[in-house]
């Protein structure tokens, strides 16, 4: 009888650590991978069903922000390498930044021939642009360093509407209070974008695929299966929904 309550025990036990709950992983992702994470969780949970993947969108600086606070993410997938590197050197990474992708900054519009390139901007037509924080989101960096290093940023700053992430910048485009965006093309390749617009994407001579690097974080529970995540992400199940959203693959760099 004895034999039997202890095996009853450790079966409830054994299925206690291995319930849904104990495997939740949170996930800290720049605003421009919400398409294609949202496609990538749910082919990884009909692979995985014992794992529960909470998604939290922003831009990389709030999100860094968050977690140098102490915010119980998992993993953070930035939109750069520059945020990754500041949690490592602030002690709260396990293990050193990984790439997995290479983003490209596109132009759309619902209303403007984008198809012209960047000489557009300087058009009365173009009465707003929209730009995300160049101090919070990677691809608003790009957009500026674009513009000032083709001499178009002073001619346009006061056009210029700032989102606070890339998504809300495309929401400024799509929603016609700017008349042009400066956005992910993985946003511009979106289902809901496509429809409503046109996108230019930016030469690579002009602005190079914007490194994109993820980092576990020190100290949470489910670390093990965060990196299993991580790992899965950049492994070849995932390649063409990477591509479909318009990014480089960081394991064909």
């Amino acid at each position: 009888m004895k034999i039997k309550i202890i095996l009853f025990i450790s079966a409830i036990l054994t299925i206690i650590s291995c319930s849904p709950k104990e495997q939740k992983v949170t996930i800290a992702a720049a605003a421009n991978l919400r398409y294609v994470l949202d496609e990538i969780k749910e082919q990884y949970i009909k692979e995985n069903p014992e794992v529960q993947l909470q998604m939290i969108y922003g831009s990389s600086g709030t999100l860094t922000q968050q977690i140098l606070n102490g915010a119980p993410y998992n993993l953070f997938l930035s939109a750069d390498t520059k945020f990754p590197e500041s949690i490592v050197k602030k002690g709260m990474a396990e293990g050193l930044p990984i790439n997995y992708c290479y983003g490209r900054l596109a132009m759309w519009s619902s209303s403007i021939e984008v198809s012209k390139g960047l000489s557009i901007l300087t058009s009365p037509q173009v009465k707003k642009i929209a730009v995300a924080n160049p101090s919070q989101a990677p691809y608003g960096e790009t957009a500026v360093n674009l513009l000032k290093k083709l001499n178009l940023y002073n001619q346009i700053e006061n056009k210029i509407v700032w989102g606070e992430n890339i998504n809300q910048t495309a929401q400024f485009a799509s929603s016609g209070n700017a008349e042009v965006g400066f956005i992910a093309l993985s946003l511009a390749l979106a289902p809901q974008m496509k429809e409503k617009g046109k996108y230019y994407v930016i030469p690579e001579n002009q602005a190079s695929p914007i490194a994109q690097a993820a980092v576990l974080i020190k100290g949470q529970e489910n670390n093990k299966q965060a990196k299993i995540f991580l790992n899965y992400i950049i492994s070849p199940k995932c390649s063409s929904l990477w591509e479909k959203y318009g990014y480089g693959l960081a394991n064909k760099k």
